[in-house]
């Protein structure tokens, strides 16, 4: 997990991006345990409260569960809900805007599936 301070992303939504990545890299396996919020807010010398609320993020998405007593553990599907999650994510934030500028610019579907193919 790595937080960039100097970020304008708040550092909580940092924390849920870093748990959601590795839960997607494999890091974090469904129905296992997650760093606590103790461990990372002493690692990063943060506020634990500014964990919660990255936790609290997932927790109400669904994509981590608390086991009373015990910690945050990933849920099961997890791993299908944000991948789900990012490709919505992806085509709002890149593939929109890039269909909005093609038009500007008279690029044919085919045009931009050649581009695509030439840059993978």
């Amino acid at each position: 997990m790595n937080l960039d301070f100097s970020s304008e992303i708040p550092i909580y939504i940092q924390i849920a991006q870093s748990i959601e990545d590795g839960i997607l890299n494999g890091i974090f396996k469904e129905d296992e345990s997650i760093p606590s919020t103790t461990e990372i807010s002493v690692k990063f010398k943060i506020n634990p409260a500014t964990v919660a609320k990255g936790f609290n993020l997932l927790v109400d998405e669904g994509i981590i569960y608390k086991r009373r007593g015990v910690g945050m553990f990933v849920s099961s599907g997890s791993k299908k809900v944000l991948v789900q999650k990012r490709k919505d994510s992806f085509y709002s934030n890149y593939i929109v805007s890039l269909i909005e500028e093609a038009r500007k610019l008279n690029i044919s579907t085919d045009d931009i599936i050649e581009m695509i193919k030439r840059g993978a």
